[in-house]
């Protein structure tokens, strides 16, 4: 099949180089001249496991290919997805300028069927509002489906190569038609496709975000209930856990969510409802709670040093929002960063790949380190914000000999209390024992 995918975000380009692997030709289309140019030539522009591999394969295959021309997409493809940014607006909402500008011109120029997708998070109605750009000046048939994705950065192309489940929402059967036989490659092990109405469709990836939203939030919560009340929350986690009506995902207590999706999704389901005077009260909690909870190693470091942060070194271990990608987008290690540099206190970070994206932000403000272990030449605390594999099981004898204090804050939970007592350094987790070195006793 002919596809155009619009638009070379992480859900674009996963989108187009993933369908690009079944056998279909497609191309994206992108109004960033500079980044189209390096994607001819083969440069991915993000950072995605796996990604570059599939990439590589399919441009030199001729099935992946790029261009600024929507009219040559349109031209190109019968199916076209649209993968551009809904951006928070000002009051919380979801921004579709992005995409009805799009609709519009796609109105202008198709010349024959289309089946136009909303691969891009919308709220509920935002097909109808697709189908109404487009219908005031297309002069053929098309259809708008929404077809929501459920992409986890850093597992975005097992996921959408394994899908637990392909979401189409449309009311013509000829679109339905051609967007099952696309997706048929993907779930030959009798992973469902289900079909339902564009607005469920719409609705279910906001739902489904922000109930994890919400199960993320409540156990930082209980975590920060058992700090108060002695309970370690590990145990606590793997007793819920193990209640299949719960699961064990998603009950790792931490600094909070982030990323691009979370945050998001959640203040534009929360907006949503006041748009027709519905009150989430338990998202309005949500969004408040994770809030807070970014920054709640702040009052632990700032107890620690008796309040008198200034001047002091701090290395900071992590700065994407999550494991396995370079998006920093509303990463808690931003918010800590920022609070640290209020207060006088001079950084030096370490992530594996989200520094560049880290530098354009700080520029001059914080120091940067090719390792993990060069962050800790001289530094009064270690400050851990993203459970990456590399920081799991380091030396600690070598973290002790580098730093010259002994005290790691941990956002992350990484490493076992039993361990830490053994290594004589002090260690502040979340919901969890403190432990203070014999040097602080």
């Amino acid at each position: 099949m002919k596809i155009t995918v619009v638009g070379t975000g992480y859900v674009g380009l996963v989108t187009g180089t993933c369908l690009s692997e079944t056998g279909n030709e497609v191309l994206c289309v992108d109004i960033d001249m500079d980044k189209v140019k390096k994607m001819q030539q083969g440069e991915v522009p993000i950072y995605e496991p796996h990604l570059d591999v599939l990439f590589e394969r399919n441009i030199n295959a001729g099935r992946l290919t790029f261009t600024t021309s929507l009219q040559e997409g349109l031209d190109h493809g019968e199916i076209i997805f649209l993968a551009l940014p809904t951006p928070e607006d000002e009051d919380g909402s979801a921004d579709l300028s992005y995409v009805l500008g799009v609709a519009n011109q796609i109105g202008k120029l198709i010349k024959d069927y289309k089946v136009v997708v909303d691969k891009s998070t919308v709220p509920v109605g935002t097909a109808e509002k697709v189908q109404a750009a487009i219908s005031k000046n297309a002069t053929c048939d098309f259809d708008v489906v929404s077809n929501p994705e459920f992409l986890r950065e850093g597992f975005a192309v097992d996921d959408f190569l394994k899908p637990e489940r392909i979401v189409i929402g449309s009311s013509s059967e000829r679109a339905t038609e051609l967007m099952k036989k696309l997706y048929k490659p993907f779930v030959r092990s009798g992973n469902p496709i289900i079909i339902m109405d564009e607005k469920s469709a719409e609705l279910t990836k906001y739902a489904a975000n922000s109930f994890l939203a919400a199960k993320i939030t409540f156990m930082n919560e209980i975590a920060n209930y058992c700090e108060k009340v002695g309970a370690d929350v590990d145990k606590v986690r793997i007793g819920m856990g193990t209640d299949s009506r719960i699961g064990k995902r998603f009950l790792f207590p931490g600094i909070g969510y982030g990323g691009s999706c979370f945050p998001k999704d959640v203040k534009a389901l929360y907006n949503s409802g006041k748009e027709v005077s519905y009150n989430f009260q338990i998202l309005d909690s949500v969004i408040k709670v994770n809030q807070n909870q970014k920054i709640a190693l702040l009052p632990k470091i700032k107890e620690y040093f008796n309040n008198n942060l200034n001047d002091k070194s701090f290395a900071i271990w992590g700065l994407a929002f999550k494991p396995e990608t370079d998006d920093i987008r509303e990463a808690p290690s931003l918010y800590i960063i920022n609070e640290l540099l209020k207060e006088g206190v001079n950084i030096k970070a370490f992530d594996p790949e989200a520094m560049n994206n880290v530098k354009k932000k700080y520029d001059g403000q914080i120091d940067f380190a090719n390792s993990m272990y060069e962050t800790l030449k001289e530094v009064d605390a270690l400050i851990i914000c993203t459970e990456w594999s590399i920081f799991r099981t380091p030396n600690f004898s070598k973290i002790k000999d580098l730093m010259k204090g002994d005290v790691i804050f941990d956002g992350r939970n990484l490493y076992d209390l039993e361990d830490l007592k053994k290594e004589n350094l002090s260690y502040f987790s979340i919901g969890r024992e403190a432990i203070t070195s014999e040097r602080q006793l």
